[in-house]
Order: structure tokens, then C-alpha cells, then sequence
């Protein structure tokens, strides 16, 4: 007997207003998106999930302590080159890599995911190139 497997549909373009929102819970329910796991023909094997444009990536919500005691840590390779930021440096040079790195981590660590991560597209302000794809809120936040 022959196992069947639904086509995975056209992705969809969804967009995520960050303004206000938990870094964390916005990240889980992007990187559900990505996945697709919210549709019913999701498979573990296929890239099914949406296009996901998050908007106002500057402006996240965070515990008034987390911005000091929130470290991110990055090590070269080279001896003596480990750097470091805090929450506060990270969200005012780099907030599209905040996001980007939440949402990666609660993406499966497989080639799917680095597929997964290119249709996420992050912009630190409210303006995006993406109005043509006429993407949808994401009713799930």
C-alpha cells in the first residue's frame, strides 16, 4: 500500500505587527507560520509554510530589567574573540536580528530550516516593500 502525501499550497503572505508584542510568544507563533503546522496538509518533510513580514521590529515590548541582564553572546572561532551585547544594544544597531534570532531558534536544525528563514522578512520600521503580495494579519498573536 502506497502512502499518500498532500501537495503543500501556495504559501501565503501573512504580516506581524511587533509594536507592543512578547519577543518570545511573537517568535513562537511566526516560527508556526514558517513551518506551516497551522494548515492541515502539514507535512514534516515539506516547506509548507508561509511568507511572514514583520513590521515594527524596533518598537518590542520587554520586562524594564530584561534590557540590562539579557545578554547575547557570538564566539568567531578565534581565541579571544567572543562578543557580546546586551537587549538594549541589540535593539537599537541590529532589532531585525533579534527577531531573526528567536524565531530561529524554535525552527527544526535541518535544511528546511534555512529555507524556512528566507521567507521571513523583518523591517525595524512600520514601512515594508511588500504591499504588492497584499499579505494578511496573522490572526493567531
Amino acid at each position: 500500500m502506497k502512502t499518500s502525501h498532500p501537495k503543500p499550497e501556495a504559501p501565503k503572505w501573512v504580516i506581524v505587527d511587533a509594536k507592543g508584542k512578547n519577543l518570545g510568544r511573537m517568535a513562537t507563533t511566526i516560527a508556526t507560520s514558517l513551518r506551516g503546522k497551522n494548515k492541515p496538509t502539514f507535512s514534516p518533510h515539506h516547506l509548507c509554510g508561509d511568507h511572514v513580514v514583520v513590521i515594527n521590529a524596533k518598537e518590542l515590548d520587554f520586562h524594564p530589567t530584561k534590557h540590562r541582564r539579557r545578554v547575547y553572546v557570538k564566539h568567531t572561532g578565534y581565541m579571544g574573540h567572543l562578543k557580546s551585547w546586551s537587549l538594549q544594544q541589540m535593539l537599537d544597531q541590529r532589532p531585525t536580528k533579534l527577531v531573526e534570532r528567536a524565531v530561529k531558534g524554535m525552527l527544526p536544525h535541518n535544511r528546511l530550516s534555512r529555507q524556512m528563514l528566507k521567507r521571513l522578512h523583518i523591517f525595524p520600521g512600520a514601512e515594508h516593500p511588500h504591499t504588492a503580495q497584499q499579505p494578511v494579519p496573522l490572526a493567531t498573536l
